[in-house]
């Protein structure tokens, strides 16, 4: 029988987040591997997991999850990874991967499934769903993230400031992620689009230190790298305007 990894999303932090199926998925497999930085700290995805699987079943993998500038060592840390879960289904068979948020959108789960396929011939990968920080971070701020025909664009600030301008000038709702360390660009940007008063942001939602702000409290201070943010589609017409 082939191996298996599964990369299961357990949502933004909250443990009452991670979906049945998500549940299912961690309890069946026979290892569950979380990400965490080579500082050592536990970090979210492995708090929400000790909700429902036993700690001596986790098996931590440390990743360059802070690391944008050094490429070599980033990719380095990405193939050791690898090995060591090549390594886990080898012995196991059956290995879950834990991620924050879900495992198909901006998710480490991605470069470990490429490495980890061509170190195991035949293994079978698949994802299970999660609950995105846009979701709730909507749920707990009444942010409405679509209506009727209006897109929605996510954009990752790390991508640069200007990525972001160039969305808040088009139409829809934009969601922007990791936007911590460059809260004044991301502030300027509402600003100057003139998108700043209905939008809002949040960081470790769910947690004890959840934050929930209006976006016009930005002050430019640095926030936690994991902030999210909500520019809602600028709505004119009433109820079903945009049907």
């Amino acid at each position: 029988m082939s191996s298996r990894l599964v990369g299961v999303g357990v949502g933004p932090g909250d443990p009452e987040l991670v979906t049945v199926k998500g549940v299912n998925a961690l309890r069946a497999a026979e290892v569950v591997v979380v990400p965490v930085m080579d500082t050592g700290e536990r970090g979210r995805a492995e708090a929400t997991v000790l909700h429902y699987v036993a700690a001596e079943k986790v098996v931590r993998v440390v990743f360059a999850l802070n690391e944008r500038s050094d490429r070599a060592r980033r990719e380095a840390a990405w193939d050791a990874a690898g090995e060591q879960v090549a390594a886990l289904l080898r012995a196991h068979g059956s290995v879950a991967f834990a991620t924050i948020g879900d495992p198909n959108v901006y998710s480490t789960f991605t470069y470990l499934a490429q490495t980890v396929a061509e170190l195991v011939p035949g293994v079978a990968v698949e994802t299970v769903p999660g609950i995105t920080a846009m979701q709730d971070l909507a749920a707990r701020s009444g942010a409405v993230l679509t209506e009727g025909t209006e897109p929605l664009t996510l954009v990752p600030v790390t991508a640069g400031a200007a990525v972001l301008k160039d969305a808040l000038n088009g139409p829809g709702t934009v969601v922007a992620y990791k936007f911590g360390r460059q809260a004044r660009e991301v502030a300027e940007a509402l600003r100057d689009s003139g998108r700043i008063e209905d939008a809002v942001w949040g960081s470790a939602l769910g947690l004890p230190e959840e934050s929930i702000r209006p976006a016009g409290e930005l002050d430019g201070a640095p926030l936690p790298y994991l902030s999210t943010l909500i520019a809602p589609a600028r709505r004119t017409g009433g109820r079903g305007g945009k049907l």
